[in-house]
C-alpha cells in the first residue's frame, strides 16, 4: 500500500503532490507546533509550489529516499507549505534565507524552533554533499547533534535571526518623497538595462513588467529614450524562447541574457501583467505585433487556464513526464517531418545538434523555437513574399500545435487565487477596452462573478478556492489586485456599480490592514493568523506589491470620484516607504508610478451625459498616462460620491469637465477641445 501522510487531506495541488512522500509531512498549523513542543524537536519547514522544477527534484532525491526521509522524521517535525496559498508565511521565512545566505528561491528549506523562530535556511540541497554543496543528510545529522548537545547555540541563533528579520521589516518614518527620485529611478533602470537584448540584468532574464509600466509613462512625459528601452525589451521577449510560439503565452524566465532558453513553467500572473504591458505599448507605439501578442496571450489563457466556472487557474508546470521542458522541445527530425520545410526550421533557429545545451554544456539534440527577426523581415531577407510566408508560418504553427497536443502535457495547478485572478480580470478588461473583443469582457466579468460568489464571504475576501473549498483569509494583494481588476472593468464599461464595489473592498482594507501610525497597509489583516512578524512592504517582485497597486487604485478612485480623502491615503502609502524608495528606487518602480502621478497631478475628465456615445473614441484608443474618465449619466446613481462630483450636471447632450496638471478648465460641449488639451 502506498505511503500516505497528513497532506492527503489538503486541497493544494502542491501539498497533494507530497501526500505520498516518505516524509511524514504536516500542514502548517497548531498541530505541528504543539507536536514540536511536546516532542522537543525542531521543525523542518519546506516551502515550494506545484510548478517548481527544483522542488520536484528535491522531492525525488530526498523526500522519497527511505534513508533521508527516516532522518527527517526522526529529527524534526516536518511541515510543508504551498507558497502560493500562504505567501504570508513564505515572505517571512524568505527574509530569513536572504539574511543567512544572501539569496533566496524555491524550494525554500528552513529549520525552526518549536515557537517558529528560524535558525537555519537554504534553498535546494542535494541528498549527498558534492562539489562544495552540503548534502541534506549531512545537514540533518549535524542539526540533530547540535539540537541535542548545544540547544543554547540554536536558541541564540534563532533569537538573533528573528531580531534581524524584525529590524529588516521595521516601519520607517513617513516623509515627503523628493521630486528628483523619479529621475533617479529612470537613471538606475538605464544603468541596469541590457542595451543589446533588452530587459535588465546580464544572466537570467525575468519579464519585470513593473519596470516597463514606469518606463512607458516616463518616456511619454519626459524622456523618449525610456520608450526605446520598452520597445527593445518587448521585441526581444516576443521573438525569444521565453515566448511559446506554438501555444502562446510567456514562460517564467530565461536562463540566458538573450531570452532564448526558458525555465518552462507558465504562471497566470505573468500572462496578465505582460498582456497589459503589450497593450499599453501597442497604444503608445502603434506596433501591430504588440496587439497580436496580447491577443495570443488571451487565447492561451482562455484555452488552457480558464475553469468551467469562470475563474482562472494558477500555473502550468515546467516538467512533463519528469523532464523539464519535454513538452516544448523538438528534435530536428521531428520538425522536418512535421513541417516539411527547411525554411521554417531555419526561421525557428532549429539545428541538427540542437540549439540548447545539456547539463554538461554540450549540444543536447533538442531545440527551443525562437526567432531572430519578425516574419516579414525574415521573408524579405530570403526574397520571399511576406504574405505567403506568414500563411506558411501559420500552417506550420498549427501542425506543430496539433502534434504537440498529443504529448503528455505539463501538470496544471488548478487552484484559483483571488490576487492572480484580479490581475487577469484587469488584463482582460483592458484588452476589451483597447481591442474591442467581447470575449475579453465576458472573461473578465465571469472571473469577477466567480470570485464574488465563491471567495467573498461576509464582506471579506478569501485567498484560495479549489475543489469546492474556499479557504485562507485574503491578504493585501487579494484586495489590491482585485480592486485593480474592478477599476479596469469600470473603465471598460462605465458601470458605476464597479466603483461602489471597489470602494467596499477598499474600506475593508482601511479597517483591517492599514498601519494607522505610519501609513501604508500590512500584508495580513488584524484577524489573520498570528505569525513571527506582521509584514508591511512595497518592493515589487514577480508580481507588484499590494501597497504599490493600492496606491494607484486609490489615486484612480480619488480622481474618478473627486475625493481628496482617497488621494491622501494614497499619498500616505508613498510617504510611508519614502526612505526605502530613496535607498533603492529600482526595487519600487510601481510605487514610483504612483509618486509620478502625485507629482504631475494627472488628468481627470468627468463627462456628464445623456448617453455613453459622449465618450470620444480617441480617448479609448490613446494611452494617456494618469488620466481617469468618470461617466455621469443622467439616470445613474452617484449619491455615494462627494458633492463636487454630484454637482457636475449635463448642460447639453454631452458636457466635459476636465482638470489636468492641477488646473481645471471651463466646462465644454466640444470633445475636440478636450482631446487637444489631453494630447498636447
Amino acid at each position: 500500500m502506498e505511503h500516505e501522510n497528513a497532506l492527503i487531506k489538503e486541497k493544494s495541488p502542491y501539498l497533494l503532490q507530497h501526500a505520498h512522500d516518505l516524509v511524514d509531512w504536516l500542514p502548517w498549523g497548531e498541530e505541528a507546533f504543539k507536536m514540536a513542543k511536546r516532542d522537543d524537536k525542531p521543525i523542518f519547514l519546506s516551502i515550494g509550489y506545484s510548478t517548481c522544477h527544483w522542488c520536484h527534484v528535491m522531492a525525488r532525491e530526498s523526500f522519497n529516499d527511505p534513508i533521508v526521509a527516516k532522518l527527517i522524521n526522526e529529527t524534526f517535525v516536518p511541515v510543508k507549505v504551498d507558497r502560493e496559498e500562504r505567501p504570508d508565511i513564505d515572505n517571512i521565512y524568505m527574509n530569513a534565507c536572504q539574511l543567512l545566505t544572501g539569496t533566496g528561491g524555491w524550494p525554500l528549506t528552513i529549520f525552526l524552533t518549536p515557537d517558529g523562530r528560524p535558525f537555519f535556511a537554504g534553498t535546494y540541497f542535494p541528498k549527498e554533499t558534492s562539489q562544495g554543496m552540503p548534502g541534506l543528510k549531512e545537514i540533518i545529522l549535524k542539526t540533530g547533534e547540535l539540537w541535542e548537545k548545544k540547544p543554547e547555540d540554536i536558541d541564540n541563533a534563532a533569537t538573533e535571526i528573528t531580531m534581524a528579520i524584525k529590524r529588516m521589516n521595521a516601519p520607517t518614518q513617513p516623509h515627503e518623497i523628493q521630486e528628483r527620485i523619479i529621475d533617479v529611478g529612470f537613471e538606475e533602470l538605464e544603468k541596469a538595462f541590457d542595451h543589446e537584448n533588452g530587459g535588465f540584468g546580464s544572466s537570467q532574464k525575468f519579464p519585470l513588467p513593473n519596470h516597463l509600466y514606469f518606463l512607458l509613462r516616463y518616456g511619454l512625459l519626459k524622456e523618449k529614450k525610456a520608450l526605446e528601452m520598452v520597445e527593445l525589451t518587448l521585441d526581444k521577449m516576443r521573438l525569444g524562447g521565453i515566448y511559446d510560439h506554438i501555444g502562446y503565452g510567456f514562460h517564467r524566465y530565461t536562463i540566458d541574457p538573450k531570452w532564448r532558453i526558458p525555465h518552462f513553467e507558465k504562471m497566470l500572473y505573468d500572462q496578465a501583467l505582460m498582456a497589459i504591458a503589450y497593450l499599453e505599448a501597442y497604444q503608445t507605439l502603434g506596433k501591430e505585433l504588440y496587439k497580436e501578442t496580447a491577443e495570443e496571450i488571451f487565447e492561451y489563457v482562455i484555452r488552457e487556464m480558464r475553469s468551467p466556472e469562470g475563474g482562472f487557474y494558477s500555473a502550468e508546470d515546467a516538467e512533463s513526464e519528469g523532464e523539464e521542458g519535454k513538452f516544448y522541445l523538438w528534435t530536428m527530425e521531428e520538425l522536418r517531418e512535421i513541417l516539411d520545410s527547411h525554411l521554417l526550421c531555419e526561421f525557428f533557429n532549429a539545428k541538427k545538434e540542437g540549439n540548447i545545451p545539456d547539463e554538461t554544456g554540450k549540444p543536447s539534440g533538442e531545440n527551443i523555437l525562437y526567432m531572430k527577426n519578425i516574419p516579414e523581415k525574415f521573408a524579405e531577407e530570403k526574397g520571399i513574399d511576406p504574405t505567403e510566408f506568414l500563411k506558411k508560418l501559420e500552417e506550420g504553427r498549427r501542425k506543430l500545435f496539433n502534434y504537440r497536443s498529443q504529448r503528455s502535457p505539463p501538470n496544471k495547478d488548478d487552484k484559483i487565487l483571488t490576487d492572480w485572478n484580479g490581475l487577469m480580470i484587469a488584463a482582460f478588461a483592458r484588452g476589451y477596452r483597447i481591442i474591442g473583443d467581447k470575449r475579453y469582457l465576458k472573461a473578465s466579468k465571469d472571473a469577477l462573478g466567480f470570485i464574488m460568489e465563491k471567495l467573498y464571504k461576509n464582506g471579506r475576501l478569501m485567498h484560495r478556492y479549489r475543489d469546492g473549498e474556499s479557504a485562507i483569509w485574503g491578504n493585501l494583494d487579494d484586495y489590491a489586485f482585485l480592486i485593480w481588476g474592478i477599476l479596469e472593468l469600470y473603465d471598460a464599461t462605465f458601470d458605476e456599480e464597479y466603483i461602489k464595489l471597489a470602494l467596499e473592498l477598499s474600506e475593508e482594507l482601511n479597517r483591517h490592514f492599514k498601519d494607522e501610525e505610519n501609513g501604508g497597509f500590512f500584508f495580513t489583516a488584524d484577524y489573520s493568523d498570528s505569525l513571527l512578524i506582521r509584514k508591511k512592504e512595497a518592493s515589487d517582485s514577480a508580481t507588484p506589491s499590494g501597497n504599490s497597486v493600492h496606491a494607484l487604485n486609490l489615486l484612480r478612485l480619488g480622481s474618478i470620484l473627486e475625493d481628496e480623502t482617497l488621494t491622501k491615503i494614497s499619498e500616505d502609502i508613498i510617504k510611508s516607504f519614502a526612505a526605502k524608495i530613496k535607498r533603492i528606487p529600482i526595487a519600487y518602480t510601481l510605487l514610483l508610478v504612483g509618486a509620478h502621478w502625485h507629482q504631475k497631478g494627472g488628468s481627470s475628465l468627468v463627462i456628464a451625459a445623456k448617453t455613453k456615445s459622449c465618450i470620444p473614441n480617441k480617448l479609448k484608443s490613446t494611452f494617456i498616462p494618469y488620466l481617469t474618465i468618470t461617466l455621469k449619466l443622467e439616470d445613474s446613481d452617484w449619491s455615494f460620491a462627494p458633492e463636487t462630483l454630484r454637482n457636475k450636471k449635463v448642460l447639453n447632450e454631452c458636457t466635459y469637465y476636465l482638470c489636468k496638471d492641477k488646473t481645471c478648465h471651463p466646462p465644454t460641449q466640444d470633445p475636440e477641445t478636450i482631446i487637444d488639451i489631453l494630447t498636447k
